[in-house]
């Protein structure tokens, strides 16, 4: 396979590498939900790209076609993008219930006034 044809998995590579690091590092739980959206949407490009079907064409029934592409990867995938911007908005509002319980979203700033006895 030529490196044209291995784009979307290069793509899918740095996405959920920079999906993972941004949820790892950063101690922002906004920037965390960012990070958990572009490790989420390079699964949705990963499934998309195996469900490629070289000269595939809709699964209609027409005389001079014998290739046929598989529509359920799609279908699967609009389901989990209607899933994940669920999560996404209970996650958010989820941090802005905790900003106003604690007056702040940052990861280390909360530790302490959630965990009062592992300071130190």
């Amino acid at each position: 396979m030529d490196l044209v044809g291995l784009f979307p998995y290069w793509v899918v590579v740095v996405l959920m590498m920079t999906g993972l690091y941004i949820t790892i590092a950063q101690g922002n739980l906004i920037k965390k939900l960012i990070g958990l959206g572009i490790f989420q949407v390079s699964v949705f490009v990963f499934y998309i790209a195996i469900g490629v079907v070289a000269d595939g064409t809709p699964p209609i029934l027409t005389p001079g076609f014998e290739v046929y592409s598989n529509p359920l990867p799609s279908v699967l995938i609009l389901t989990a993008i209607v899933v994940g911007v669920a999560t996404l908005a209970v996650g958010l509002a989820l941090a802005v219930r905790i900003r106003e319980a604690f007056g702040t979203i940052e990861e280390d700033e909360l530790l302490p006034l959630t965990h009062p006895e592992r300071e130190g």
